[in-house]
């Protein structure tokens, strides 16, 4: 089985999208239950290590521009996009005119409350006000997940992206659509990757450090991992991961499959 084939069947990480429609199985277990780490198979001497001189190193091929690079499986697995979560007052208030507030001024019991988390109507019945002069955010908090992979290289990689690590992110717009799309301007990649590698042929390195130099062949035993070939993903050990992640925020600029997918979900 080919790994284009393989992932397109194979990817089973519970989704819930904008119609809750789960994607398909496969008979192998690929899911992000998996906690197996790929154990460290790198050669070494005298507690350090050295890289084959034909490997490849996770983080580099991911962002070279000259690998064809294809997505599949990006999904939407967590989706809030409302204006019925509470706010600390001071959010509602200071989303007032400068009019309203100049004729509804903080009194000492408005300024008690400030912190206090509440709806739109709550903080209207405080101030004294219509609920209507006061500007509800969209709270909008968006998982997913998506599959990078490269034919010729037989390498694929499972990663997830969010418009946020907080709770959710507030967005002033007029609709929600608009609010969805302004909130994934600046999503971000975070959590888990797992890696799924079928070449025999040349040996597959990751480097913990953000800034690995592919011309120091030497370094420490916890920093270089050798990702061995597997018919299933793995998960990537979490340094590793952070370092493949920081450097993939960093070029992500020139690297338009990653928003093209995502924007192509959305719609």
């Amino acid at each position: 089985m080919d790994l284009q084939t393989q992932i397109t069947g194979s990817d089973n990480t519970d989704a819930v999208d904008d119609n809750t429609t789960p994607m398909s199985t496969s008979a192998h277990a690929m899911s992000n239950d998996q906690d197996s780490e790929q154990p460290n198979t790198t050669n070494s001497v005298d507690g350090a290590q050295t890289l084959p001189p034909n490997a490849i190193i996770l983080a580099e091929v991911l962002t070279d521009t000259a690998i064809n690079w294809q997505i599949h499986n990006c999904k939407i697995t967590q989706k809030t996009v409302t204006q019925d979560l509470p706010l600390p007052f001071l959010y509602h208030y200071d989303s007032l005119d400068d009019s309203v507030k100049q004729a509804y001024p903080l009194t000492p019991n408005l300024l008690a409350q400030f912190n206090t988390p509440m709806n739109a109507q709550k903080a209207a019945e405080l101030i004294g006000i219509d609920e209507a002069l006061l500007t509800s955010p969209w709270h909008v908090k968006i998982i997913g997940s998506l599959v990078v992979f490269s034919e010729a290289l037989q390498l694929a990689v499972r990663l997830h992206w969010t418009n946020t690590g907080k709770q959710t992110q507030q967005v002033y717009t007029k609709d929600a659509s608009k609010a969805l799309t302004t909130a994934l301007k600046d999503w971000q990649f975070f959590g888990r990757m797992d890696v799924l590698y079928k070449n025999n042929n040349q040996t597959l390195i990751s480097i913990a450090e953000e800034n690995a130099d592919r011309q120091h062949q030497a370094q420490t035993t916890e920093s270089i991992l050798t990702l061995t070939t597997s018919s299933d993903y793995n998960q990537l050990a979490s340094s590793h991961a952070l370092a493949v992640i920081a450097k993939l925020e960093n070029e992500k600029i020139d690297l338009p499959w990653f928003d093209k997918a995502i924007a192509e979900r959305l719609e």
